[in-house]
């Protein structure tokens, strides 16, 4: 694989439009409709969110969005990795951009909804290896037993990093488990 880039992206792109069409797909066939909290298109392009893609020689890897709570707290959104970049460190690669993203716009705090079915337990194992702890439902949610919140209390970063990075083949290597 060559160097992975990620940056803002537009969710109308027909390829990020069909990933994020698996991402809804997924989520309605392992959780009940009323614990279903994917964002759609539309719901992706408001003025709250900020949404980024994976690419790596102009294929689609994954994608990611933030979305701002208040002034200090900010929420994952729409985190997919496409089926053939499983398990090569993309979806981490991601989590830590929308990590570094909310710390450097001076965030104090990065929350998630997840499910809590085994279909989620990739992704909850994921987010709990990068620091993520279980919390009380935040924002618009309840308490639920289709669904798992969690949070990441972010320190203040001495030194900026730009919010478009590149990461090598190397960086992932290390980034994997």
């Amino acid at each position: 694989m060559s160097e992975i880039e990620i940056a803002p992206d537009d969710p109308r792109a027909a390829d990020v439009r069909a990933l994020l069409e698996q991402h809804l797909e997924f989520a309605n066939e392992h959780s009940p409709p009323e614990d279903v909290h994917a964002l759609d298109i539309e719901g992706l392009l408001g003025p709250a969110i900020t949404f980024f893609s994976c690419r790596s020689d102009d294929q689609l890897l994954a994608v990611g969005a933030l979305k701002q709570l208040d002034d200090n707290h900010v929420e994952v959104k729409s985190m997919h990795t496409t089926r053939a970049a499983r398990g090569r460190g993309i979806g981490r690669a991601m989590v830590e951009h929308l990590i570094d993203v909310a710390r450097d716009r001076g965030f104090a705090r990065i929350s998630l909804e997840t499910g809590s079915m085994a279909a989620f337990a990739p992704a909850r194992a994921l987010y709990a290896s990068m620091g993520f702890e279980p919390c009380e439902p935040f924002g618009d949610y309840r308490a639920s037993p289709n669904s798992v919140c969690m949070t990441l209390t972010l320190e203040p970063r001495s030194v900026v990093t730009p919010s478009h990075r590149r990461w090598s083949r190397e960086y992932l290597r290390r980034a994997l488990p």
